[in-house]
């Protein structure tokens, strides 16, 4: 007897997303991973504070990374405040792990950050996806489909 498929991603409170990676990258798989975060990050998470249009993900000594997010200072934070673009680790499972390296070094693939939300039970979580780039011709046969599609939509919803 198969194994049951395990749920999605569950999202209870998404605070940040990545619109543009889905034009700029072909999205081939998605993970999700725990991050490593510090009390005031949280806060200022949990207020809605933060950004990761410019963000990315990489793997370094067996370890997932996750460069150049932005979470800003909390308000009410004190000198104990954290740094807003620091390095922060993601926790994936080892064979996680060692599946990423092995698509980033050897099919020349990205790890892309797509969101940072909340799960039920109130937990920070990345969903973290391996991409690979497209090309300007790609990018523009992604908007014929997408505007195609749009209108093919609203001729259906129309006539029908």
């Amino acid at each position: 007897m198969a194994r049951p498929k395990p749920p999605t991603f569950d999202k209870q409170k998404v605070v940040a997303e990545n619109r543009r990676a889905r034009f700029d990258y072909e999205i081939d798989e998605k993970f999700e991973a725990g991050i490593a975060l510090t009390g005031t990050e949280v806060k200022a998470l949990r207020a809605g504070e933060g950004g990761i249009a410019e963000s990315y993900a990489e793997v370094r000594d067996g370890e997932v990374w996750l460069i150049n997010s932005n979470i800003p200072e909390f308000s009410h934070g004190n000198r104990h405040n954290h740094l807003p673009k620091r390095p922060r680790k993601l926790m994936l499972h080892g064979r996680e792990i060692s599946r990423l390296t092995g698509a980033v070094e050897r099919k020349g693939m990205t790890l892309v950050p797509m969101s940072i939300y909340f799960n039920a039970r109130g937990k920070a979580k990345v969903e973290l996806a391996l991409a690979k780039g497209r090309q300007s011709r790609d990018k523009r046969e992604y908007i014929k489909d997408r505007d195609w599609k749009r209108d093919k939509a609203r001729i259906m919803r129309d006539k029908g």
